[in-house]
């Protein structure tokens, strides 16, 4: 008769959260219950994405453009205000910034203000709605500047160093929905079992390959790009001393392009224009996408820097919206890029 075979042990984001909250003296539990809040308004979002276009009308463009003059697509309209809606009622936040918002989100009269910010990009990606590729969450928390205050938070709360935040991840709505974040100790990822409504622990210690063979970057841009960027995607590209050339490989998703390198090793690039006044400071959002993503990338052991070499986890924001260059993946792969920046 054949044994029953050892059944995994599952644990569910909320025990996973509970436990370590209990590692930590004098825990208040809020921390845990702003996530609580996050990962409620994920799950809405992944199910819409699931079914976009079979029960609603959710597919396509709206008639109106975002504060960064981009045209919304309507999942990412949907997706705003799901995290908005669940966000700044939970009683944890002073203060709630989005990426399609011009200011700060207000914390509605009567409810409790928390002692933590977060900022947030509802949906990465949005362009690739349409053609079912994998798109995203972003998300960053920081704590107040006075935690003991109970007035509601200003700019100046948001407007810290990546290297302050408390709390950092994605969510990738692709051919499963995982979570993947790190609160400063390690990276650690969730899948949700759409069976039980829960995210499941299914990567307990995320780390980054050292180095890898794939670089990602929209190369349709190069002709726009600085020397420096231009003379390392030639190097990469090349068979010079019998070494094996770097596979391309860009969706056009920041969460899927760098969650495909956190697993496999490699590099991506978002370089600025430096040939025209669209982008001349870079395009990617300093406080929604790229110190958010530096923070995962150097708990996983890999890097994040701007085209001149600043470490991104150092750079104050000035303002909610102020954009940025970026190279991060693989630590090897970003010192590499080092070595051709002046």
């Amino acid at each position: 008769m054949n044994s029953i075979p050892k059944q995994k042990k599952q644990i569910s984001l909320s025990q996973f959260i509970i436990e370590e909250q209990l590692k930590i003296p004098g825990a208040s539990g809020e921390f845990s219950a702003l996530l609580n809040h996050l990962v409620y308004a994920s799950k809405i979002v992944a199910r819409e994405v699931r079914k976009a276009g079979l029960l609603h009308d959710i597919l396509g463009s709206t008639d109106e453009t975002n504060v960064q003059g981009e045209t919304q697509m309507k999942l990412d309209q949907y997706a705003d205000n799901a995290f908005n809606q669940s966000l700044k009622i939970c009683g944890h936040l002073c203060a709630l910034a989005s990426e399609e918002h011009e200011e700060i989100i207000p914390i509605p009269s009567g409810y409790a203000i928390g002692k933590y910010t977060m900022a947030i990009d509802p949906l990465d990606g949005s362009s690739n709605i349409d053609t079912n590729v994998s798109i995203g969450t972003i998300f960053s928390i920081h704590q107040r500047l006075e935690p003991s205050s109970k007035a509601p938070g200003t700019e100046k709360d948001l407007l810290q160093k990546g290297s302050l935040q408390r709390c950092a991840g994605y969510i990738i709505y692709g051919s499963s929905t995982m979570l993947v974040l790190s609160t400063g100790k390690s990276v650690v990822g969730f899948t949700l079992d759409p069976s039980l409504g829960e995210f499941l622990l299914s990567h307990p210690d995320m780390k980054m390959p050292d180095s890898g063979s794939i670089y990602s970057a929209n190369e349709g841009n190069a002709s726009y790009w600085g020397k420096e960027v231009q003379d390392y995607i030639a190097h990469i590209k090349s068979i010079e001393g019998g070494k094996k050339p770097k596979t391309g490989r860009y969706i056009g998703s920041l969460v899927a392009d760098f969650h495909r390198n956190l697993l496999k090793g490699g590099i991506f690039l978002y370089p600025n224009d430096t040939k025209s006044s669209k982008y001349p400071n870079g395009k990617l959002r300093l406080l929604y996408e790229a110190a958010p993503m530096a923070y995962i990338a150097e708990q996983a052991g890999g890097m994040a820097v701007t085209v001149k070499g600043e470490r991104i986890l150092d750079l104050e924001p000035k303002s909610l919206h102020e954009r940025t260059t970026l190279v991060i993946g693989s630590k090897q792969e970003v010192l590499e890029f080092l070595s051709f920046v002046k």
